[in-house]
């Protein structure tokens, strides 16, 4: 009879420090969560703060940022959304790409702490990480603040599509709405100075 409670406290103990054992595996195995193919922290209202695993180091354009992870700094394409160009070496700045880039920014200042989540696919064909971003002291998923407010459009590229009716549906927001890029440039891609 009194080896039940021992028992018990035992078998506490021992779930405890298995618990604790995988969250250090968790925060020490890699740059970000996965997604594995489901919602990640999914967008709300209102946002909570969330625990940060990166931080910025560099806006680059309306959709790819600089990251410092783990001592390290990583280009980080934003999943599921495109915006106008601004910096490709081979293509015109394009209509509403400056506002977008400068969107970012403003979303996310140099040295903003941010959570990385990923989805299926870890990078692109260009070696960039690929993820869903959240500023961490509000929760705001950066990559539907973009689309909602008309800096971006959506861009579905299978296997990574664990937000992609909820970028979709911020795009339609916004394309109906005439914010941003859908009321200001004739459509998605148009250089800037081409006649609208």
């Amino acid at each position: 009879m009194h080896q039940r409670p021992r028992r018990r406290r035992a078998f506490a103990l021992g779930f405890a420090f298995v618990a604790a054992a995988l969250l250090v595996a968790s925060v020490g195995a890699g740059i970000v969560a996965t997604t594995r193919g489901r919602a990640a922290a999914p967008a709300r209202d209102p946002p909570l703060a969330m625990e940060p695993n990166a931080t910025v180091a560099q806006v680059i354009d309306g959709d790819t940022i600089v990251a410092r992870v783990e001592g390290r700094d990583e280009h980080v394409r934003l999943i599921g959304i495109d915006t106008p160009e601004t910096v490709a070496p081979t293509r015109p700045v394009m209509c509403f790409g400056p506002e977008a880039s400068a969107e970012l920014h403003r979303l996310l200042p140099d040295g903003t702490p941010i959570r990385l989540v990923r989805d299926i696919e870890a990078r692109d064909a260009y070696g960039r990480l690929l993820a869903y971003v959240y500023r961490a002291t509000d929760g705001t998923f950066v990559n539907q603040a973009l689309a909602r407010s008309g800096f971006a459009d959506v861009l579905a590229i299978a296997p990574n599509t664990a937000h992609g009716e909820e970028l979709r549906a911020a795009v339609i927001d916004a394309k109906t709405a005439r914010r941003g890029l859908w009321g200001a440039c004739r459509s998605f891609g148009q250089p800037v100075g081409s006649s609208p």
